[in-house]
């Protein structure tokens, strides 16, 4: 399919110089969520060919392709979530059965593991290593002091296509009560309660105040104040960007070696918010959507849910971000779900021994994931994108969990799906049957649609998955 931009990029870059997002916006009189316009691409974006478009993070049309890693707790009740048959006339699960109207917009993807979860000579904490795990595929350092992971494969993408957005990456979590320092037998929290790594060391904490995501994203106010709100924020940020690091430095010279290794960490991560600010500056104001902020946190959980899948939508709309994660909760969650009628405890329930009551409860428990997973696939197929496409169309999802059988604790054959299109790029409508492959396989083609180059391996890779 030929690329529906110009032909000739300069024209379209003097073009685009002359249709400025605020232009539009005043036109309009700043009374929508405007989405990515192609008139309004960056020059970068407006390649000649589909391989420049695929390097920058885009489709073969030149939109945007965004990619996104939702986690969900506790596994899956594996005789609930698998189709009977593998290939492209699989019959949905009783668990699955929601996602059946985007069919064409999805695979089921079997036989994919995360070994470095397993316990091996670390012994207990399979919880902790389920979310640590899950998006780097390495072993984790088991100490709740010492805490060496790896990078997300969502920060490696970040990396590469986070200059084309005001947010390199968005991170967000239903968890919102945090414990720190140990938690599963001995592992630290920051493994549990983080999916994001932007280092080795370093986790990329989620944030679960839908308020403060909303305000981060778009700037606090009503609509139309949004943006010089945002302005004077960043200002103010500024400032004490500025008194912190000249502090830093007249301290440097008087610390000792240990002691200038642990302020140059804490500088690092001062410096990644002003290069934040930076690159929020150059791109300039953020398109001010016509919804209300959110309040804050809903007392009701599905609403909750809902409500952080609808920061993603609209992120994507604004092209505000083109990678994200979301952790619905982390595994070993002990939420009950007396909405559904499940008044025992989530955890509890996954080690079932085979009780059937108890496996219906957690059978129960996971299709009302899927089917908050269902409506964020819905808002995604509502909303048009800058080819006409949908954004489901022109999106890479991941929905998964580290943990495959909670009863027995395995993290083999994980329950998978990958939903979306990938700007066509992706066979879709099929439930792929692997033997079985590391999970970084997958993350490692999905880096590739992305653009990533020269990455050879991620984690505990062998190999690419075809998807």
């Amino acid at each position: 399919m030929k690329p529906k931009h110009p032909s000739d990029p300069r024209r379209a870059a003097a073009r685009a110089a002359s249709l400025s997002r605020r232009h539009f916006l005043r036109g309009l009189g700043a009374s929508i969520a405007l989405p990515a316009l192609a008139s309004l691409r960056p020059f970068t974006a407006l390649a000649a060919e589909p391989e420049a478009a695929a390097r920058l993070a885009a489709t073969a049309t030149g939109a945007p392709l965004r990619t996104v890693f939702v986690f969900f707790p506790n596994g899956a009740i594996p005789a609930g979530w698998w189709p009977g048959r593998p290939g492209p006339d699989f019959e949905f699960s009783d668990t699955l059965r929601a996602l059946a109207p985007f069919r064409q917009h999805l695979q089921v993807v079997g036989g994919l593991d995360h070994a470095s979860a397993n316990p091996g000579p670390d012994g207990p904490g399979d919880h902790a290593r389920a979310t640590g795990v899950f998006l780097t595929g390495v072993r984790l350092n088991k100490s709740d002091t010492d805490i060496r992971a790896g990078i997300s494969i969502d920060q490696v993408i970040a990396r590469h296509t986070g200059h084309l957005t005001r947010f390199p990456s968005l991170e967000l979590t239903c968890d919102n009560v945090r414990p720190t320092s140990s938690c599963d037998f001995n592992y630290s929290c920051a493994y549990q309660y983080n999916l994001s790594w932007t280092s080795p060391t370093t986790p990329a904490a989620p944030a679960a105040n839908p308020r403060l995501v909303f305000e981060r994203l778009f700037g606090a106010g009503a609509p139309g104040e949004r943006a010089a709100n945002l302005r004077r924020h960043q200002r103010e940020q500024r400032s004490v960007l500025d008194f912190v690091l000249d502090d830093a430095r007249r301290l440097r010279d008087r610390l000792a070696t240990e002691d200038r290794d642990k302020l140059e960490q804490y500088l690092t991560g001062v410096r990644s918010i002003e290069t934040r600010i930076q690159s929020a500056e150059r791109l300039g104001p953020p398109l001010d959507p016509a919804v209300a902020t959110p309040a804050g946190i809903p007392a009701d959980h599905a609403e909750y849910v809902r409500l952080m899948y609808d920061l993603l939508v609209l992120a994507f709309q604004t092209d505000s971000t083109r990678v994200a994660t979301l952790c619905l909760a982390h595994d070993g969650d002990n939420r009950a779900f007396p909405e559904i009628g499940i008044h025992q405890a989530h955890h509890s329930l996954s080690h079932h021994v085979n009780v059937p009551e108890r496996i219906r409860q957690v059978m129960e428990i996971d299709r009302w994931y899927v089917k908050q997973f269902a409506y964020f696939l819905q808002r995604l197929q509502e909303a048009r994108d800058s080819d006409g496409q949908s954004l489901l169309h022109n999106s890479m999802i991941v929905y998964g969990g580290g943990t495959a059988d909670a009863n027995l604790h395995t993290h083999s054959n994980l329950p998978i799906l990958l939903s979306g299109n990938g700007g066509g790029a992706l066979t879709t409508g099929r439930y792929l049957q692997n033997v079985s492959d590391p999970l970084s396989n997958l993350f490692l083609s999905l880096a590739d649609c992305m653009g990533v180059t020269g990455l050879d391996r991620f984690g505990d890779s062998t190999g690419r998955l075809r998807v």
